[in-house]
């Protein structure tokens, strides 16, 4: 049995949890998670660079993990538990990747800042960087057109054994 168009126009029922919320919402099969974020949910920290996930500006957390959210549908969320960078400072406090981000001076125009952050905050979790090397070529799929990358790396590198050491923080023990 096919569906109607008027069936297809309303589109998919799917439940996340986004941000520590449970949203219950329809989509389209071809909606991206990026434009549902920045188009449905007004949630625009996450941005659109490349839509082809090459630069990492639109990164976010699904289940703990850094995905490219412009080449995730959002069908695909359906269960996750999803944070953006809307979602990572907790009552009324920055993250602790948001304050060294501060800190290290490590944006310059800021376009590129929030997918840094979240991809340092997965990275974090992944519990593979020890080094400033580990941190350059696993944080290589995030650009920076401003060549701010010293000092994301030493925000990165400042975070990453606090977050070790503080499992509520969004480190990778979360």
């Amino acid at each position: 049995m096919s569906a109607t168009p008027q069936q297809d126009f309303a589109g998919h029922a799917i439940s996340l949890t986004l941000n520590g919320q449970l949203r219950q919402l329809n989509v389209q099969p071809w909606t991206t998670l990026l434009d549902l974020l920045r188009e449905q949910l007004d949630l625009v920290g996450t941005k659109k660079g490349c839509d082809h996930g090459q630069c990492g500006a639109c990164t976010v957390l699904r289940d703990g993990k850094r995905i490219n959210a412009c080449l995730t549908l959002a069908i695909m969320c359906d269960g996750a538990e999803l944070i953006t960078i809307e979602g990572l400072a907790q009552d009324g406090q920055l993250h602790p990747m948001q304050q060294a981000f501060i800190k290290h001076d490590a944006f310059q125009c800021g376009y590129c800042t929030l997918g840094q952050i979240c991809s340092a905050v997965g990275l974090a979790n992944e519990g593979r960087a020890s080094s400033n090397d580990d941190i350059k070529e696993l944080m290589s799929g995030n650009l920076c057109r401003c060549g701010a990358y010293s000092n994301i790396r030493a925000a990165v590198q400042e975070v990453i054994p606090l977050l070790d050491a503080a499992p509520d923080q969004g480190g990778r023990n979360q």
